[in-house]
């Protein structure tokens, strides 16, 4: 068991959930991807724990929700065409979407099981260790982090 007074390093967010609360709009496209001005909602959450100290995330993904790990692997083709269009702004943006000190893995939750399965399916990656367990439900700005 960590110790109490150990500072929280890693996050668990699950995102495996299908959306019904939001059709038809996220028939096509998930929940968490739906833009907010110009990032996605997951983004937004994502930079909250970084601003936070978190510095592994584990995203617990459903097989439908293969643009949230496209968002944040990186995409070698865009940010080649971007250095090549001389778009320093974009291809700035585009690399600060995971900065290199964070590391974000996805873990696939096989059956829609509830928040408990989802956080236990994070485990093998988080271990014993102290993590948060994010949810997205709520939106708001806060200029402080957590």
């Amino acid at each position: 068991m960590a110790a109490l007074n150990s500072k929280v390093r890693k996050a668990v967010i699950p995102v495996a959930g299908l959306g019904t609360r939001m059709l038809p709009a996220t028939k096509a496209i998930p929940k968490e991807m739906l833009p907010l001005v110009d990032k996605p909602l997951i983004q937004y959450v994502v930079n909250e724990c970084i601003a936070a100290g978190i510095t592994e995330i584990v995203l617990v993904t459903h097989s439908s929700k293969n643009s949230i790990e496209n968002h944040f692997d990186t995409s070698f083709e865009l940010e080649a065409m971007l250095e090549k269009r001389v778009k320093r702004q974009l291809l700035e943006e585009v690399q600060s979407i995971c900065p290199p000190h964070v590391t974000i893995m996805q873990v696939r939750q096989g059956l829609a099981k509830g928040l408990g399965h989802a956080v236990l399916c994070a485990h093998p990656v988080v271990g014993d260790e102290p993590v948060a367990v994010i949810l997205q439900t709520l939106f708001w700005m806060n200029m402080n982090p957590i």
